[in-house]
């Protein structure tokens, strides 16, 4: 009988090691799938959750495997979700749009070719750091390197283009 509680990781010792034995395993796993450093912690921790949810009938032999099944799965799961989250996000813009009253809708599109001119009349300088940070999502470190330029400088043109921008929208 103590032969068979050691063949499953139901013991916290057992289960201990094999958390310490794979989990950068599973969070480098994790981390190529998604990218992102937090969505791979959390999705390790779900792997061990499940784990030891189903100790019992998971010998120590086959945690590894048994893991690596878990993690794929999830990652699977995550990626179907994100096309249900995709989808829907395709589909709802339309259902608002036909809500939104044709004046307003006239306004919106008039504002937004009124920004765009504004931001076309910035310098050339100020317009590639306002849209790499604000469209593209870059940081004010990344555009420094992008731009062979100091982050001081970055941070001045950004502040030059909002400033400009504000004037402009303000006349709008």
């Amino acid at each position: 009988m103590a032969v068979k509680s050691l063949d499953n990781v139901c013991q916290d010792k057992i289960y201990a090691s094999v958390f310490e034995k794979y989990a950068d395993d599973i969070n480098r796993f994790f981390f190529y799938k998604y990218g992102n450093q937090v969505a791979a912690e959390e999705a390790v921790q779900e792997a061990f959750i499940k784990l030891w949810e189903n100790c019992k009938t998971v010998p120590v032999e086959k945690a590894k495997s048994y893991l690596f099944t878990v993690a794929n799965n999830i990652s699977l799961n995550a990626i179907k979700h994100q096309k249900v989250v995709l989808k829907y996000a395709k589909e709802q813009p339309q259902k608002k749009e036909d809500r939104q009253d044709p004046a307003y809708k006239l306004e919106e599109e008039e504002f937004k070719q009124k920004l765009q001119q504004a931001i076309s009349e910035l310098k050339p300088k100020q317009r590639s750091t306002f849209l790499l940070h604000r469209i593209d999502g870059k940081t004010y470190k990344d555009i420094a390197e992008i731009e062979n330029v100091s982050v001081k400088a970055i941070e001045k043109r950004m502040s030059q283009a909002l400033t400009q921008l504000r004037q402009h929208i303000e006349q709008i």
